[in-house]
């Protein structure tokens, strides 16, 4: 299967298992922790949210930020996000992350457990991505799984891109792309690409705090990115 088969199986199994999607956050208190670090990060300014899903992150990003805007690809998860939002000051976008492209720049970009759902082979341009939506001075903060979730996934062996299988309550099982980073290999990653990055793991997740290369920033400005 290529990536963009892949990719397509992905986003089905979101838009059909929306009303499933907000269970673990209420299930395990490891997401209920991490839901409560949101307070401790650099988070301020406009902000970007990439893969809001179902709104869980984005009321706790608009309670610090000037300004949100949340993009997703399927309007199932958005419809749930936009009925829990009632802030004022949030935007919610319906598109595809790896084709959207940002028409502004932002203080910081935010995407909770979606590193791990873009595919390797799509990993520079979606880092590219990232420094584009950065203004001068501004994070990208992001939240996922690190290697000790796999036990708890059915991962797919063989598969020319990491995956796992998940099924939904009527039975109906998607392949995704799921890829447990770790952290050294994250951050030598991100710093062979010109990024600064600190990692930090908590229960088996990992919170991360990048800035892009300065030089790329400079670029894209020089592009037009305003």
């Amino acid at each position: 299967m290529d990536d963009d088969a892949l990719l397509a199986e992905q986003m089905a199994y979101y838009r059909a298992g929306a009303a499933e999607y907000d269970r673990p956050y209420a299930e395990y208190e490891d997401l209920q922790r991490l839901l409560a670090v949101v307070d401790e990060l650099p988070i301020a300014g406009d902000v970007l949210e990439l893969a809001c899903g179902t709104g869980q992150w984005t009321t706790l990003l608009a309670a610090r930020a000037h300004s949100v805007t949340a993009v997703d690809a399927a309007a199932e998860v958005l419809a749930l996000a936009r009925a829990r939002t009632a802030s004022p000051i949030v935007q919610f976008l319906e598109a595809d992350q790896f084709e959207w492209q940002p028409r502004r720049r932002y203080d910081t970009v935010f995407f909770a457990f979606w590193l791990s759902h873009v595919p390797p082979t799509r990993l520079p341009d979606f880092w590219n991505t990232v420094a584009a939506a950065l203004a001068p001075g501004g994070k990208a903060i992001f939240i996922d799984d690190g290697p000790a979730a796999a036990a708890y996934e059915e991962v797919l062996t063989n598969q020319p891109t990491p995956a796992a299988l998940r099924r939904l309550d009527d039975g109906s099982q998607y392949r995704i792309v799921k890829v447990f980073h770790d952290a050294q290999t994250l951050t030598d990653d991100l710093t062979a690409l010109g990024w600064s990055v600190r990692v930090r793991s908590l229960a088996g997740n990992f919170i991360a705090i990048a800035e892009p290369p300065i030089s790329l920033t400079f670029i894209l400005g020089g592009l037009g990115v305003p």
